[in-house]
């Protein structure tokens, strides 16, 4: 054992953190003291996929739905809404009194703006807007929707985070700008003042904030009724540190626990582990714009030797299997749309010398693969580390990139040669719903360039897709699924790692914590 990691463990078996103590003053007002899983690098969440800027949106901004917690749509900002009989024309009416955190009104015109704005960005909001023929604000209460054909899944659609309102003024902001200046109408305020990127984010209870009166709060839907004075995020990239901190009531709670510190939290009674309900589906994305892997030979014959396990035992350690699954496809385990389909390219025996073979075939000249390596977020640095070795293994040439998060969230969107700022190879997590359904799922989309990091070109999966958002009935979904599955598994425009089911840790004196989002509106101090 190196002396770090001896002084790291020390600090966790102690419960003495090795951070400066001015950090964790206990607060005379109602703080909740948490830590993320990474570092809040991009504050946009039209903007990026990022699962962390998506957890501040909860914060933030409001949608006009929300999901509850069978992940069916319920109205959020909506008062009421009248669809005509043949499924064309949306009218949508905000409810009275929202207001954004600079004193402004919300109006149907910042809304249109703030949908405009995400169908031209999101894949999931340019899916809404191929059937869009027009929005308007008729009304600074009301939104029409014109559609083309109908689509029933519009307001699934609009309870993405990434369908955050935010004034006409920010909407407006060409959409491959991120936007910088924060004004929601959520149940907190962000407070740039007090935010540092790399170290420690505010947020404060918004006193105008003016919640649902009906309903009970379940995931992002219902009455978001806050009972805390802030949420302070510190962000602690060493994860022994962290789970020291929280053992020393330094912090309240930890996002992601990783399984080597399970035992020594469950013997602690004023900590509560906490299982999150859906997982999350770890990737490993290829570029398909360059050399060697636009070729799909080649991506199948990296497919042909993953080995789920070793990926998930390096990400998870192998003493808890009860929180990761090794046999995973496009959708999360045990959901609607799972299902065997192609699976065996997965699930056959390994063999290193046909995938070698299959190399050569593909034209590979040698050059130096690289390989984007976020080492401060363990999992995805163990996943860069499994695939180096492996592709050593298979005889290609690798560099490793390390990178903290926020690099790396800027570095996957270079489409330049890897030789100029570009890369091959990246790995992330598809989070939450992205695991339930097609709709939802950025990772299968074939749009090229206009679309997801990789930018895989694939008219195939597009179009079963399409049929799967417009299908009748729950099996004709799930038999188009298998169809999708099946594709990604052939066309390879990504490798599902396996799924993780994220362990949160909380101090017992909170409760009420919503570990799917992770959601803060609804915790309060025992």
């Amino acid at each position: 054992m190196d002396r770090r990691t001896f002084i790291c463990h020390t600090a966790v078996a102690t419960g003495v953190s090795t951070l400066p103590t001015y950090l964790f003053a206990q607060p005379a007002t109602t703080v909740f003291r948490w830590v993320p899983a990474s570092d809040l690098s991009i504050l946009d969440p039209t903007y990026t996929t990022a699962a962390i800027t998506a957890t501040h949106a909860l914060l933030v901004f409001d949608t006009l739905y929300g999901l509850d917690d069978r992940y069916q749509p319920q109205p959020q900002m909506i008062e009421s809404e009248h669809i005509d009989q043949e499924g064309l024309r949306w009218i949508l009416h905000l409810r009275d009194g929202l207001r954004f955190h600079d004193g402004s009104p919300v109006r149907a015109q910042d809304a249109v703006a703030s949908i405009k704005r995400f169908g031209a960005r999101n894949l999931l909001g340019q899916t809404l807007f191929s059937s869009v023929e027009t929005i308007n604000a008729t009304s600074d209460r009301s939104i029409e929707f014109k559609l083309t054909r109908p689509f029933s899944l519009l307001s699934y659609t609009l309870a993405s985070s990434a369908a955050s309102i935010m004034p006409e003024r920010l909407a407006n902001t060409p959409d491959n700008i991120a936007i910088k200046e924060v004004v929601g109408s959520g149940p907190f305020r962000f407070l740039p003042t007090r935010w540092v990127s790399g170290s420690h984010v505010v947020y404060q209870k918004s006193a105008d904030y003016r919640a649902r009166t009906s309903g009970e709060a379940r995931n992002t839907a219902g009455p978001k009724i806050v009972h805390i004075d802030e949420v302070r995020w510190q962000v602690i990239p060493d994860r022994a540190t962290a789970v020291a901190a929280l053992q020393n009531n330094e912090v309240d709670g930890i996002e992601v626990i990783d399984n080597e510190f399970i035992p020594t939290l469950r013997k602690n009674k004023q900590i509560a582990l906490i299982k999150a309900p859906l997982p999350s589906i770890f990737i490993l994305r290829f570029n398909h714009l360059h050399a060697p892997f636009d070729n799909p030979v080649m991506r199948q014959a990296i497919l042909s030797v993953i080995n789920q396990t070793d990926y998930m035992m390096a990400a998870n350690g192998a003493d808890f299997p009860e929180y990761w699954n090794d046999k995973c496809g496009v959708f999360a385990p045990g959901t609607p749309m799972a299902s065997p389909a192609g699976l065996e390219k997965l699930t056959n025996k390994r063999d290193l010398a046909r995938a070698r073979k299959l190399i050569k075939d593909a034209g590979y000249t040698g050059q130096p693969i690289v390989i984007l390596d976020p080492v401060d977020t363990a999992p995805y640095h163990a996943c860069a580390l499994v695939t180096e070795d492996l592709f050593k293994q298979l005889g290609l040439k690798t560099e490793l990139r390390a990178m903290n998060w926020g690099s790396y969230l800027q570095r996957r969107n270079n489409q330049s040669n890897p030789s100029e700022g570009g890369w091959h190879i990246g790995f992330t997590a598809l989070v939450g719903t992205a695991n339930l359904d097609p709709i939802n799922n950025p990772a299968i989309r074939g749009t090229g360039k206009q679309g997801w990091f990789g930018w895989p070109t694939n008219a195939t999966l597009e179009k079963l897709r399409e049929n799967w958002i417009f299908a009748k009935t729950l099996a004709q979904r799930q038999a188009i699924s298998q169809e999708i599955q099946t594709e990604v598994l052939e066309a390879v425009p990504y490798i599902p790692l396996g799924a993780v089911y994220n362990l949160s840790a909380l101090r017992k004196p909170w409760t009420d914590f919503q570990p799917q989002g992770p959601a803060f509106f609804t915790l309060r101090r025992a």
